[in-house]
């Protein structure tokens, strides 16, 4: 029966962010996912069944992904209905999906590790290698220029600035991607972000090398 679920989850989300160009496709998805059951097993803590669902599912009410915030938990209401999970189960998953979010670096407390680990496990997603590539995918979608040297980095951001303010994608490791490491809460996770952090430090290197017009 659990299994039937997870099949019919990812068939909903890979119709849902399938075509995604912003770094929130079904791939980015289904690496959150593997990579949270990883944790899972490593630390050998959690309800895999309720980790897995919200891994695949934690996009799905996004606000940058929908019209609003409310049509996004529609969305992702409505589906969980639709598969007859108990209501403890459905409640779990969405308080996880309500609460891992960035959100411009809002401190919102986890209560359950189920939701520490999905989080650690988005997060990885947004840094290292692949966290540089989508950076670079949001931004070009979002009409956000490479880097202009002129705009300064902000420090401190509501919800509101952060999704909206000016900035460019080189700013948004500043404001974000580097700050993740130091934000994980697993021990698997965090040895996990070691290169992966250090990959986007000798890339701005290279990148500020280049700008310049130079080279190493």
């Amino acid at each position: 029966m659990m299994d039937q679920m997870i099949e019919q989850t990812k068939t909903f989300v890979r119709s849902q962010l399938g075509d995604d160009a912003t770094g929130h496709d079904w791939f980015h998805v289904d690496r959150v996912r593997r990579t949270a059951l990883h944790i899972c097993k490593q630390e050998q803590a959690g309800d895999a069944f309720v980790i897995e669902m919200a891994a695949l599912l934690h996009d799905v009410p996004d606000e940058k992904l929908n019209d609003s915030v409310q049509a996004g938990k529609n969305k992702l209401n409505s589906f969980l209905q639709s598969i007859a999970l108990p209501d403890e189960v459905q409640a779990a998953i969405v308080q996880i999906i309500d609460t891992i979010s960035y959100k411009g670096g809002s401190k919102t407390e986890l209560k359950t590790i189920e939701a520490k680990i999905v989080q650690d496990a988005d997060r990885l997603d947004a840094i290292g290698a692949i966290g540089i590539a989508r950076t670079f995918a949001y931004g070009g979608k979002k009409g956000q220029p490479i880097y202009d040297p002129s705009i300064n980095v902000r420090e401190e951001m509501s919800l509101e600035e952060y999704r909206k303010g000016k900035s460019t994608s080189i700013h948004h490791f500043y404001e974000k991607l580097l700050k993740l490491k130091d934000l994980l809460n697993t021990d698997t996770a965090k040895g996990m972000a070691e290169s992966r952090h250090q990959t986007m430090v000798d890339f701005l290197e290279q990148f500020y090398l280049e700008w310049d017009g130079q080279d190493r």
